[in-house]
């Protein structure tokens, strides 16, 4: 990079800007990371061979980000957070939600994960996510980091929540249960997901494992088929089952292989973090109908300024229906298309891009119509050809609070992990 700016000559804005254009400093670290994965491992008694290779993970570029925009997000986190506390918006969530959400036994979720675009007006609220993945693997990457040619632009630490991490999900975790009603903490913990091993994510559950067993917490990757549920109690291979780290993306619990695992939390036999009701409330994708509308959530009650950070940060949003199919069609180029149900970028389209046919089976399901935000962009060197890849940013939070800052840099019109140069990137605050 040359000719980056100094002291006050430009605004933050635009230093991360000119930083995002023309640094290609490769700031990770692979052997420290590597290192740091397999010291994990082996304190938590695991052989080193174990220890997962997930290089294809990340990114060897920082996304750099405005602090100020940071801040800006953390307030349009608690300004949602508020809006989904109104009587009338938990009313009209609920209303389009499964029986199960109905249930309320007290834990709100744990890893909220918001995701933003930036731009020229500031961050824009693009998804949110109950199962949010990812923290503990940008935990690992963002101690890995190299300082880059212009160390005065990188915050101590690559990060403010950092230091932290590990105290504040256990704290996360024990809120949870505590918020069930129990004391002190879980005996033993469940991560619960469809056959686990396969996952792609499977190292990040690894890493949340050591995480809570260094804590005293017994804890166990699971397929929900080795739940059982007799006489009250939730168990697997013998051993009781207190808690659930669930990563299902069966978000209401629908599937006869969760029976177990439903009949135990309606029964409040077992803690499940995050659960169907903390799904409804903020994660589906309808949602961002009422959240996109800050006229009648000051209607509702919401406050005059946290309606104006909602109103300027959530790009307007609809429900499709076959009654608007012209009107659809003819702004398609300017929407965005996503199952009121879908996750990890599954089934979503750009309407630039939709041809007729998949435009009619997106108006026989359930979907949801976004006004189009373009995603930012990072200038990276990848095998020596200088390119561009889009970029998003995640904010992982429990109860509005901030936990971590992550990006993620990929190619296509939704996030990936098999875009060349791409992958999790660590965020450097400017």
């Amino acid at each position: 990079m040359q000719d980056v700016p100094r002291g006050n000559q430009r605004t933050p804005k635009s230093r991360a800007d000119r930083l995002n254009r023309q640094c290609y400093c490769i700031t990770l670290d692979r052997k420290a990371l590597t290192d740091s994965l397999k010291k994990q491992f082996s304190e938590a008694g695991h052989e080193l061979s174990a220890a997962p290779e997930l290089h294809h993970f990340f990114s060897n570029t920082p996304v750099f980000v405005p602090q100020a925009d940071i801040a800006t997000m953390e307030r349009i986190v608690q300004a949602i957070e508020s809006a989904t506390e109104l009587p009338s918006y938990r009313e009209r969530a609920l209303s389009w939600a499964p029986d199960i959400a109905g249930f309320d036994p007290g834990p709100i979720g744990a890893f909220m994960g918001y995701d933003f675009h930036l731009g020229e007006n500031g961050p824009q609220l693009i998804e949110i996510n109950t199962n949010a993945g990812g923290a503990f693997l940008n935990t690992v990457l963002a101690r890995a980091q190299h300082r880059c040619c212009d160390p005065s632009q990188q915050t101590a630490g690559t990060n403010r929540a950092l230091d932290g991490f590990e105290d504040a999900v256990f704290a996360m975790f024990q809120q949870e249960w505590q918020r069930q009603g129990g004391d002190s903490t879980p005996g033993c913990l469940a991560i619960v997901d469809d056959a686990p091993e396969s996952q792609f994510m499977f190292p990040e559950f690894q890493l949340a494992q050591q995480l809570f067993q260094a804590r005293g917490i017994e804890t166990l990757i699971l397929d929900p088929s080795e739940l059982e549920y007799v006489d009250g109690a939730l168990s697997a291979h013998g051993k009781p089952i207190d808690m659930v780290y669930n990563r299902l993306v069966d978000f209401g619990l629908e599937a006869p292989a969760l029976g177990a695992l439903r009949r135990a939390y309606l029964d409040g036999a077992a803690v499940v973090t995050p659960n169907p009701r903390a799904h409804a409330l903020m994660a589906d994708k309808r949602n961002l109908i009422l959240l996109s509308d800050a006229q009648t959530l000051r209607d509702w009650g919401l406050s005059e300024t946290e309606a104006g950070f909602l109103d300027r940060a959530v790009p307007k949003t609809r429900l499709v229906s076959a009654s608007d199919e012209a009107e659809l069609w003819s702004n398609r180029r300017k929407l965005f298309f996503k199952p009121v149900a879908g996750h990890g970028s599954k089934g979503v389209y750009r309407g630039e891009k939709l041809t007729r046919r998949v435009f009619e089976e997106i108006l026989k399901g359930d979907y949801i119509a976004q006004n189009f935000v373009p995603a930012g962009e990072r200038t990276l060197r990848v095998d020596g050809t200088v390119t561009t890849r889009k970029v998003d940013i995640r904010l992982y939070t429990y109860a509005g609070q901030h936990l971590l800052a992550a990006a993620r840099v990929y190619q296509g019109q939704a996030t990936n992990f098999r875009t060349p140069g791409g992958g999790f990137a660590p965020v450097f605050e400017v």
